[in-house]
């Protein structure tokens, strides 16, 4: 027992520094350190990446709820961006874990490498310098934001990397576009969370006492403790590092975890 808490523990502490080091959210992290764990403790193989998945996106509500009070007494949230895009992220949150349920896990793991692969080669790709308002009108806003949502919700992330650039090209400020980005994985990993655990199979939660649906609520304490303290050293040693570095190495990081997903 000690063993596994620890091991979840120490994943917190990788995804934590990282998190804080890059300026994520951590759910790319987290998922294929989960995977790899809940492989070695012998987990049913066809479930993993859904765990991992719903285990990340249950981390991502407590994380995201201290980044949320951050940005609001910063005043870096647009109440009318965030208005606008939270009812297609919250159908977009829940139908994505709807879609993952009836997914297999290497077709998930695929995708998810994918991902993180497309992620890692738009870091080298020029910011778009368009600008357009018309982006945060309802029906815009309501269609980018269930598609950031579903996508988010299949891959266990808040949706930051998604919903900074959409804001940017809607003329905010790079401080409004993170603050109200962070405010917007909140209801991406509420709605996807809910999400994993209704749409499990029933199977899954006797697999372990701390399974819920797909959430492994064991491996989320675990997390939670050392990952919320870690960010914080990572963004330290962030301050230490040119930010262009900062960028190559999560580029090849992502690169890694699209390398590991292809090969399991």
């Amino acid at each position: 027992m000690w063993i596994e808490w620890l091991s979840y523990a120490a994943a917190g502490v990788v995804a934590g520094t990282l998190a804080g080091l890059f300026g994520i959210g951590g759910g790319l992290v987290i998922v294929p350190v989960l995977v790899w764990l809940f492989s070695k403790q012998g987990l049913p193989s066809e479930y993993l990446i859904h765990m991992a998945v719903a285990t990340s996106l249950m981390t991502i509500i407590v994380t995201s709820m201290s980044s949320i009070f951050a940005h609001w007494r910063l005043g870096n949230i647009s109440l009318l961006a965030v208005r606008r895009l939270v009812p297609g992220l919250i159908i977009g949150g829940f139908s994505g874990a709807l879609l993952a349920s009836v997914i297999s896990g290497a077709k998930l793991q695929t995708f998810f490498a994918i991902f993180a692969l497309l992620m890692a080669l738009r870091i080298w790709l020029p910011n778009s310098k368009a600008s357009y308002p018309v982006l945060l009108n309802r029906l815009p806003a309501t269609i980018y934001g269930l598609f950031s949502g579903i996508i988010s919700a299949l891959v266990g992330i808040g949706g930051g990397t998604l919903i900074v650039p959409y804001l940017l090209m809607a003329r905010l400020s790079i401080q409004q576009a993170i603050g109200s980005a962070a405010c917007s994985g909140l209801p991406i990993a509420i709605a996807g969370g809910i999400g994993f655990i209704v749409f499990a199979p029933d199977e899954i939660n006797q697999q372990a006492g701390w399974q819920t649906g797909f959430v492994h609520w064991q491996a989320f304490v675990g997390i939670i403790i050392t990952s919320v303290l870690f960010a914080q050293f990572g963004a330290r040693i962030a301050k230490k590092i040119p930010s262009h570095w900062l960028r190559r190495l999560f580029s090849l990081l992502l690169i890694c975890v699209a390398i590991y997903f292809f090969n399991r």
